[in-house]
């Protein structure tokens, strides 16, 4: 069966959907050892990031092991990551 989505690294408190997620869809990553199931509480569309537990605002969001931003707000286990609740750190001309 195809995963529904992938965890990249040990260390990332986001995963990646491998198709669209519907609220209360119950999704199982491993890597290494790792499993982390968590229920999804709002649709999240294919490619997109969940968190994989509670993230505080400005707490750094974790994807391929490094921050890749940080929470603009607090995010919920489940809940979708985006541009709507992430800020970029990268590339920025005003750090």
């Amino acid at each position: 069966m195809k995963p529904k989505a992938i965890l990249i690294d040990t260390k990332d408190n986001v995963a990646t959907a491998f198709q669209d997620l519907s609220s209360g869809d119950t999704v199982t990553v491993s890597l290494e050892g790792t499993e982390i199931t968590t229920t999804i509480t709002q649709d999240i569309p294919f490619g997109h990031k969940f968190a994989l537990s509670d993230i505080a605002i400005h707490e750094p969001i974790v994807k391929y092991g490094e921050a890749i931003g940080l929470a603009t707000e607090p995010i919920k286990a489940g809940r979708h990551v985006h541009v709507h609740n992430l800020e970029s750190q990268k590339g920025r001309g005003d750090k």
